[in-house]
């Protein structure tokens, strides 16, 4: 049995939006045919992901005054375009798997991946147009230039991988981009939703980056030292295809000539055999590697949480804060 959660706790406040939130994506697509379109796009959105994104926006909403039923075909929205942007990178990373499943394209077909891609973006577009809001123009010039930032940081993130020289800002200035271009909007929607001043929309966007960060520093830290059943990939995964993350980019800005050779090859494309993973770490342990992750993590959650003290005190902003900090700690 698992234990009981207090009716007003952040995790139950967490619980009851993202109930929300899964009963609206499970009613957003009843056409029945084509059904080789549709069957796709309803397999995508019952992944049952964290809904980080929709939970950001719904939160900042509350915060500013706002209802979570008004909210949330915005917040429907963000999620929609986020599981776009997953069907489209998995062709482009040729993935195999996502959240346990078979990917689009590989259970359906590359052409029927695209186009249930290209469905999700325009219904994306569709919930933002069903808001209910003064602010719905700012609301949705923002979210050009936000799909316009995601498109350069997956420009950029490809671009590395033939790249030869890639440094750790380069690598931040990309997840900027890819990462928590769509973390800051969430947060600025919600703010924009509540009609809040431009100071505050800026403060809540720059704890959406700070967030970004730290979520990509995580994830790359925990692909090389996850011990939790749950984080459902290989260790040293990511050594293995050769990206350039921000623990290898670390390892060769602090390599001496050895170590530089060692990791400088895995850089270079051609990946790390399994058998090495475990030398791999080891060699980063040495460096400080993973301990400069674990503090860049750290002080970006900092940063981040700074930056929502921008809001009034609430419920939703204590929600927020425990939020914050449960991604900073999270284990998969």
């Amino acid at each position: 049995m698992g234990v009981a959660v207090e009716p007003h706790t952040p995790a139950a406040h967490l619980d009851r939006l993202r109930a929300l939130v899964e009963e609206g994506l499970a009613g957003l697509v009843p056409a029945p045919t084509p059904e080789r379109l549709y069957e796709p796009v309803r397999y995508v959105l019952s992944g049952r992901g964290k809904r980080l994104r929709p939970l950001l926006l719904l939160l900042s909403a509350e915060a500013h005054g706002v209802p979570a039923p008004a909210a949330l075909p915005a917040a429907l929205g963000v999620e929609v375009f986020h599981n776009f942007t997953l069907v489209h990178d998995d062709i482009m990373d040729h993935s195999d798997e996502r959240r346990g499943r078979p990917t689009v394209h590989v259970r359906w077909s590359e052409d029927t991946a695209i186009l249930a891609g290209d469905y999700l973006l325009a219904l994306s577009y569709d919930l933002l147009a069903r808001t209910e809001s003064p602010s719905l123009a700012r609301l949705l010039r923002r979210y050009g230039a936000m799909v316009t930032a995601l498109c350069e940081g997956q420009t950029l993130d490809k671009a590395f991988e033939t790249q030869p020289a890639v440094t750790v800002a380069d690598y931040l200035a990309m997840i900027d981009r890819k990462t928590a271009a769509l973390l800051c909007w969430a947060l600025e929607a919600g703010a924009l939703l509540g009609g809040a001043p431009a100071g505050r929309v800026e403060a809540l966007g720059q704890a959406g980056r700070h967030l970004g960060r730290a979520f990509q520093i995580q994830d790359d830290l925990l692909d090389l030292v996850a011990d939790d059943g749950r984080w459902g990939k290989p260790v040293g995964g990511d050594l293995m295809e050769g990206k350039k993350t921000y623990l290898l980019l670390t390892a060769l800005e602090r390599a001496g000539a050895d170590d530089d050779a060692f990791f400088r090859r895995i850089a270079e494309g051609t990946g790390l055999p399994p058998s090495d993973v475990a030398d791999a770490r080891e060699r980063m342990r040495r460096l400080g590697v993973l301990d400069a992750a674990r503090q860049a993590v750290d002080e970006h959650t900092e940063a981040g949480l700074s930056a929502l003290d921008a809001l009034p005190e609430s419920p939703a902003r204590t929600t927020l804060h425990w939020l914050f900090r449960r991604m900073q700690a999270r284990l998969h």
